[in-house]
C-alpha cells in the first residue's frame, strides 16, 4: 500500500487556514507552516498595550454562500457585531461623501470652487484630452481637470507610489463605472430618475467583536482540535521535486531545520518565493518570471487619542497631498471591543515600497511624524495623542504592471506541467488583489480538488466578475480575466538578468 504524507499547507493567512479546516473535513492530514508568530496574515489582529489593530480594515461581506457558513461555523453569532458602513474624502478641512454626492460635494468646495469645477468640466467636454489612454486623461475627461485632481489624483497616487497618467485607463473604467458628473449632478437634483444607472454600495457588514483576527485564531484552535498541526515561526525553506511532483519541504524555524514529506503542497506564500523555493531549482526563464513580479507594502501608525476626535466612518480617505498618509482608521467604529473607555484610536495608513525611506524610518519618528500630519489636517488638538504604535505589514498588495499577466501564465504553466500537486491559493499565492472572501474560495476548491479529484479551475475565481461591495442588484464584472478585485495595470520596471543564483532570500516577514 502506498505510504500517505498529508498535505503540507505553506501559511496561516484566509487562504492557508481554510484549506487546512476544509481537508479536515475529510480527515485528510494537514501540517500548516507560517512564518510569523501571529496567524491571520494581513486579516489578522494586531494587540498592543491592550489596544487591537485591524490591518487595513476588513468588512465581513460576500455573496459566496459557503464562506458565510464558514464564517458562522467558526464564530457563534453572538461573537460577530453588525457594523453601519460608512466612508468618507478629507480634502482642505471638508468631507466628501464616498460614493460622491454632487451635492454634498458643491456644498463643501464652495461657491467660487463650484463655479471653476463646473467650468473645468466644461472645457474637458468641449475639448476633451487627446490621450485617454492612462488614468488622468480617462477621469479628467469625465469630470474636468479640477474635479479630477481633488477628488481621484492625490490618493490614487499615494496607494500605488506613481503618477496618475502611468496608470492605465481600463482601471478607471472599472472603478468608476457608470459615473460622470452630469449623471451625479442630475441624480442630486432628481434622484428618483435614473437609479439603475447609479452603483450601490452595502450599508452595513459584519464584522467580529475583537477584529478579524479573531475568526483566524479560532480557526487555528479548531484545525488542532480535529488533528491538523499549525506551527508558528517556521517558515518554508525550499519545496523538494522529483518525478514530476512536490514530494516534500524543509522548514526552518522551531526545533531547526527539518524535511517534512508531503503528497500534496498548498501555497499561500508569495508566488515569487514559492518559484524561488523550488529545488532543483525552476528553469532561468520561470526564475526571471518570479523575480519581476512586485508588491506594494503598507504600514500603519496607530494614535491614542481622547473620544472627542472619533468619528463615525470606518476610514477617511485623505486627499491632501501635503500630507503623506492616505487614508485613517477609526478603531472604534469598527467594534468597542477594539478601543479603551474614553479614547479612541485612529490608525493613519501609509502606503510604500520596502525599501523605501518611509518604511526604514525608525518607530518613535514615524509616530511623531503621524502626530503631525494628524494635527496639520486638524483632526485632533495638538498635544492630544496620548501613545502611538506601529504595525509594518509587507507585500500586502501585489503590483499589476504590464508584464505581471505573462509572469503569472508562465509560472502558472510550469507549475502545472512539473509540480501538479503545489497548490498556488489566495492573494499573494496567486499574485492576485482577492478580498477575503475570494481568498478563501480558493482554498475551498483546492480543498475538493485534492479530496475528491473534483477538477476546480481556481483561477477562474475572480471578484470582478461580482465585486464585493456591490449590492444584488449591481453588474459589475468585465467578462475578462483580471487582476482581481479592482486593481490598476501599472507600469513595469526595467527587466534585469535574473539567474538562480540571484534569487531572493526567503526570509520571514512578521509585524514589527
Amino acid at each position: 500500500m502506498e505510504e500517505r504524507h498529508g498535505t503540507v499547507v505553506i501559511g496561516a493567512g484566509p487562504a492557508g487556514l481554510t484549506a487546512a479546516y476544509e481537508l479536515l473535513r475529510h480527515d485528510a492530514a494537514v501540517q500548516v507552516f507560517e512564518s510569523d508568530q501571529v496567524v491571520g496574515g494581513i486579516s489578522r489582529t494586531v494587540e498592543r498595550d491592550g489596544w487591537r489593530f485591524d490591518i487595513g480594515g476588513h468588512r465581513f461581506f460576500t455573496k459566496v454562500p459557503r464562506v458565510e457558513a464558514f464564517w458562522h461555523e467558526v464564530l457563534p453569532d453572538e461573537e460577530f457585531l453588525l457594523r453601519p458602513r460608512m466612508s468618507r474624502i478629507f480634502y482642505r478641512g471638508a468631507l466628501y461623501d464616498y460614493p460622491l454626492n454632487a451635492g454634498n460635494a458643491l456644498r463643501n468646495l464652495g461657491i467660487r470652487e463650484a463655479v471653476r469645477c463646473m467650468g473645468s468640466y466644461a472645457r474637458a467636454r468641449l475639448r476633451p484630452p487627446r490621450d485617454q489612454s492612462h488614468f488622468e486623461g480617462w477621469v479628467s475627461a469625465r469630470f474636468g481637470w479640477r474635479l479630477y485632481s481633488i477628488f481621484f489624483k492625490t490618493y490614487t497616487e499615494k496607494v500605488w507610489g506613481m503618477p496618475a497618467d502611468q496608470l492605465q485607463a481600463d482601471w478607471a473604467a472599472q472603478r468608476i463605472k457608470n459615473l460622470s458628473l452630469s449623471k451625479a449632478v442630475l441624480n442630486a437634483l432628481l434622484p428618483r430618475r435614473n437609479r439603475k444607472d447609479v452603483t450601490s454600495l452595502i450599508e452595513e457588514f459584519q464584522y467580529p467583536k475583537f477584529g478579524p483576527g479573531m475568526m483566524w485564531e479560532r480557526c487555528t484552535d479548531e484545525v488542532r482540535r480535529r488533528g491538523g498541526e499549525v506551527t508558528l515561526g517556521t517558515w518554508v525553506t525550499a519545496v523538494h521535486r522529483e518525478g514530476g511532483r512536490a514530494v516534500a519541504v524543509t522548514v526552518d524555524g522551531v526545533g531547526g531545520e527539518r524535511r517534512v514529506r508531503a503528497d500534496h503542497v498548498i501555497s499561500s506564500m508569495p508566488i515569487s518565493e514559492l518559484v524561488a523555493a523550488v529545488r532543483p531549482v525552476a528553469p532561468p526563464e520561470v526564475l526571471a518570471c518570479a523575480a519581476d513580479l512586485r508588491y506594494r507594502d503598507f504600514l500603519t501608525v496607530a494614535l491614542v487619542v481622547p473620544e472627542e476626535f472619533s468619528f463615525p466612518d470606518n476610514w477617511i480617505y485623505v486627499h491632501d497631498p501635503a500630507v503623506q498618509v492616505g487614508r485613517i482608521q477609526n478603531f472604534g467604529s469598527w467594534s468597542p471591543y477594539l478601543v479603551k473607555d474614553g479614547r479612541t484610536c485612529l490608525g493613519l495608513e501609509y502606503f510604500v515600497f520596502e525599501d523605501d525611506a518611509t518604511w526604514r524610518t525608525p518607530d518613535n519618528e514615524l509616530v511623531a511624524l503621524a502626530t503631525a500630519e494628524l494635527e496639520q489636517l486638524d483632526l485632533v488638538r495638538p498635544g492630544c495623542v496620548e501613545a502611538g504604535y506601529v504595525v509594518r505589514m509587507p507585500k500586502a498588495y501585489p503590483v499589476y504592471d504590464e508584464r505581471y499577466q505573462r509572469n503569472v501564465d508562465t509560472i502558472r504553466d510550469w507549475l502545472a506541467r512539473e509540480l501538479p500537486n503545489v497548490h498556488p491559493v489566495g492573494r499573494n499565492g496567486m499574485h492576485r488583489y482577492n478580498n477575503q472572501d475570494h481568498s478563501m474560495m480558493t482554498a475551498m476548491l483546492t480543498a475538493e480538488n485534492i479530496v475528491h479529484g473534483a477538477g476546480h479551475d481556481v483561477w477562474s475565481v475572480n471578484v470582478e466578475q461580482d465585486y464585493h461591495e456591490r449590492s444584488e442588484g449591481d453588474s459589475s464584472g468585465n467578462g475578462r480575466r483580471g487582476t482581481g478585485r479592482d486593481a490598476p495595470i501599472v507600469p513595469g520596471r526595467p527587466l534585469g538578468r535574473v539567474t538562480a543564483e540571484a534569487r531572493p532570500e526567503r526570509r520571514p516577514t512578521g509585524v514589527n
